[in-house]
């Protein structure tokens, strides 16, 4: 079983950024070797969206159309992996939850490839 926290959310104006970490924690789990984290929104009124996933499977990283190019995912292979947002606006407003997912590649789709999720934080851009 694998523990799943994310921190970092908040509020921030047009333009600004903000750094999430999901710390992935559990007895079995001394490195993140073999796993996929990814990072998910949901705004208010809107479905699902995966928006970037890095793999130590393969050593790949994804990012959606929507968030390519303004943010940056990256971890330390150990328990943590961090998510760099960037150029923030209105529309990336929303909760951020991170999914970790065992022997699982990224793809456009990640989120079935996962077995254990987070909360979520919450991440408001205004202005």
């Amino acid at each position: 079983q694998v523990q799943v926290e994310e921190s970092g959310g908040g509020s921030v104006q047009s333009g600004g950024s903000l750094r999430l970490a999901c710390k992935a924690s559990g007895r079995n789990l001394d490195s993140l070797r073999y796993y996929a984290i990814g990072w998910l929104r949901q705004a208010p009124g809107k479905g699902r969206e995966d928006i970037s996933c890095i793999s130590y499977s393969d050593d790949s990283t994804y990012y959606a159309e929507s968030v390519k190019g303004r943010f940056t995912i990256s971890g330390n292979a150990k328990d943590t992996v961090w998510l760099q947002m960037n150029d923030l606006t209105p529309e990336d407003t929303g909760n951020y939850s991170c999914a970790v997912g065992d022997g699982t590649y990224c793809s456009s789709s990640f989120y079935y490839g996962m077995d254990y999720w987070g909360k979520g934080t919450p991440v408001t851009v205004s202005g």
